[in-house]
């Protein structure tokens, strides 16, 4: 059955780390990290709207400027997510470079960094014709684990321990709304941006019995208007499923009290994205370096009771020696051991 969210790592499981998750049926994605950036293209860094930063040592956030460069120009709103000290990390970026034309700019640009702490988030706009100045306040509110919330999924973020503060990032969507295309066919409506509306409106429980409208302008090939009541319609075209969870984890210790936010995070995911820097031979190193080993992390996943695990971001030491740190990841995951 297709799904609506496609997770894929951006880069090999020795370099940068990064989740690139784009949307099945939107001109839309959300990235996890901000790595090296290289091997996505122009057109999929356009799509992203959303940043989540897990830290900001250097191999979680080089790719700022490249994710800058191309946003530049564009109408557009760039919103960033990072743990306590992002908006000086933000700051100083943009600081590095010099802003003297970007009045002139027609469009509006402007980037929503929020700041996660403890027990608040605060969120601060920068814009782009004003040089980016230091970061209006436009919110301050408690946080309890919600990051993000949409009509169709969440974004649950915790504080974990990697000898500063790093977030760990769980996606879920709250179900799923999988087109039948046969039935689509039948009811004479072809395939396009109307079905974005569709969905939207399903996830945001509007009334059933509402009318619905499929305006050509937004079905090419469709001559004229066709109205519907959603709930039949969704009847004759889509099937509901439960959603997808995706929860990604890494630059962390296996403390306890880290393990049982793991644990409890990534309960029941779809996948776990999850780091498995150091073999379990080397745990003293990766106890004092603040990482995880590739045991300890198959241990989280199988106690958290997710269906695919996806370990990465591997140590350089281990260069040629991925796949043992894949299997015993994984010989961990299957037999709790």
């Amino acid at each position: 059955m297709p799904r609506t969210f496609l997770p894929r790592l951006v880069n090999d499981p020795f370099s940068d780390p990064g989740l690139y998750v784009p949307f099945r049926y939107e001109k839309r994605a959300l990235l996890f990290d901000l790595g090296s950036l290289e091997n996505l293209s122009a057109g999929e860094l356009l799509k992203i709207t959303h940043v989540f930063v897990t830290h900001a040592h250097m191999d979680h956030f080089v790719g700022f400027d490249s994710l800058l460069r191309i946003c530049l120009g564009r109408d557009k709103i760039l919103h960033l997510f990072g743990p306590p000290g992002f908006f000086q990390r933000v700051e100083g970026r943009l600081a590095g470079y010099t802003w003297n034309l970007v009045r002139e700019y027609e469009t509006d640009f402007l980037i929503r960094a929020t700041e996660i702490g403890p027990t608040r988030k605060i969120t601060k706009t920068y814009v782009c014709r004003e040089a980016f100045r230091t970061g209006k306040t436009v919110a301050a509110e408690p946080f309890s684990g919600p990051l993000l919330r949409e009509p169709s999924f969440s974004i649950k973020g915790v504080l974990l321990d990697h000898g500063i503060p790093c977030l760990g990032l769980a996606l879920q969507e709250n179900f799923s709304v999988n087109i039948i295309k046969e039935a689509l066919k039948e009811t004479g409506l072809p395939v396009g941006p109307w079905l974005t509306r569709f969905k939207a409106a399903l996830h945001e429980k509007k009334d059933l019995e509402t009318p619905f409208r499929v305006l050509p302008s937004e079905a090419p090939g469709l001559t004229c208007e066709k109205a519907f009541i959603l709930g039949s319609l969704a009847e004759t075209i889509a099937r509901i499923s439960p959603g997808q969870k995706i929860t990604y984890v890494t630059d962390v210790q296996a403390s306890p009290e880290n393990c049982r936010k793991i644990i409890e995070l990534a309960g029941s995911s779809d996948h776990l994205f999850i780091e498995t820097a150091f073999l379990q031979k080397d745990q003293a190193i990766a106890k004092r370096k603040y990482h995880l080993t590739a045991q300890e992390a198959g241990i989280l996943g199988r106690e958290a009771g997710v269906k695919h695990l996806h370990p990465f971001h591997f140590s350089p030491r281990y260069q040629g020696l991925g796949e043992e740190l894949e299997r015993e990841a994984l010989e961990a995951f299957i037999h709790g051991k």
